[in-house]
């Protein structure tokens, strides 16, 4: 029996995706500090996601102990399965023991350069897609190359890499149609739209909007609404009657520990992203 055609296994080229725990600094203890503040008020958003250590943003000479890093990562229930570095990275990258991984950043071609993140302020800040609810396939803003999984050629922060290699382009997806909800939803309920979402009856305290599109709630949005979950920079959130415990566009988000302006809070608003900040805007409906 040819062994391209066993019953039992196959090895075929493919893509994975997984989050990207991005390291800027060498200060683990400040690492750790921000993590868990940062993440203990949504913690479900993260349990058992797999994740890859990104070190490209760590200056020339700076190093990291990556397995303290993993162990980090391990305590707020992700689970790291490789590192993300520059070619100049890897000697010191390889004493971890995980596997360098390709990672083809989905807004441009380089890693964003660390100068720019100061201006991102507390009222929007980045995190990962949370992991996907009632059923629907897990993905999340990263995609990993997997020919790359199993083998150790140099490391690249951009698509010319991609270029350089003889890998298929994934085919066109066909758009999804919009998902319409007609009742209200209760605390704890959750709600994933491969597209956009349209709900037209209360989002309580507790519940969650989660959609790959935008959202519009034609109705008081008092839970979560997390739309552009697979790094869509473009989706928007619109609501009658701003309330929310948490808003989130392609990972930055924003919650009630941020208060709202007089002119949003309770009124009917629009919710964008300006490079890498929320934007809530009074929505004029007359």
């Amino acid at each position: 029996m040819s062994p391209r055609k066993s019953p039992y296994f196959e090895l075929k080229s493919g893509s994975v995706d997984t989050l990207l725990f991005v390291v800027k600094t060498t200060e683990l203890d400040a690492m750790r500090a921000e993590l868990t503040r940062r993440f203990e008020a949504t913690p479900e958003f993260f349990a058992n996601d797999t994740v890859a250590i990104d070190v490209r943003r760590l200056g020339d000479g700076e190093q990291v102990p990556l397995g303290d890093i993993a162990r980090l990562l391990e305590s707020v229930s992700m689970r790291p399965v490789g590192v993300v570095a520059q070619p100049a990275q890897h000697a010191w990258a390889a004493e971890a023991g995980l596997p360098f991984l390709e990672a083809r950043d989905r807004r441009g071609t380089n890693a964003k350069p660390a100068a720019e993140d100061a201006a991102v302020g507390d009222a929007a800040q980045s995190v990962a897609a949370p992991e996907a609810v009632e059923a629907s396939a897990h993905d999340t803003s990263s995609t990993l190359t997997q020919p790359e999984l199993f083998s150790a050629p140099g490391e690249s922060d951009a698509d010319a890499a991609l270029a350089s290699a003889d890998i298929p382009s994934p085919p066109a997806t066909r758009a999804e149609p919009t998902l319409v909800i007609d009742r209200p939803l209760r605390s704890g309920q959750r709600i994933y739209a491969k597209g956009d979402v349209v709900v037209l009856g209360l989002v309580s305290n507790g519940a969650e909007i989660i959609a790959e599109g935008n959202i519009h709630i034609y109705a008081p949005l008092r839970g979560r609404a997390l739309a552009g979950v697979h790094g869509n920079h473009e989706a928007r959130i619109f609501c009658t009657c701003l309330e929310a415990e948490l808003i989130s566009i392609a990972g930055i988000y924003r919650t009630t520990e941020v208060p709202l302006t007089a002119d949003v809070a309770g009124k009917p608003v629009q919710i964008r992203l300006d490079e890498e900040k929320l934007l809530i805007e009074p929505l004029r409906l007359t």
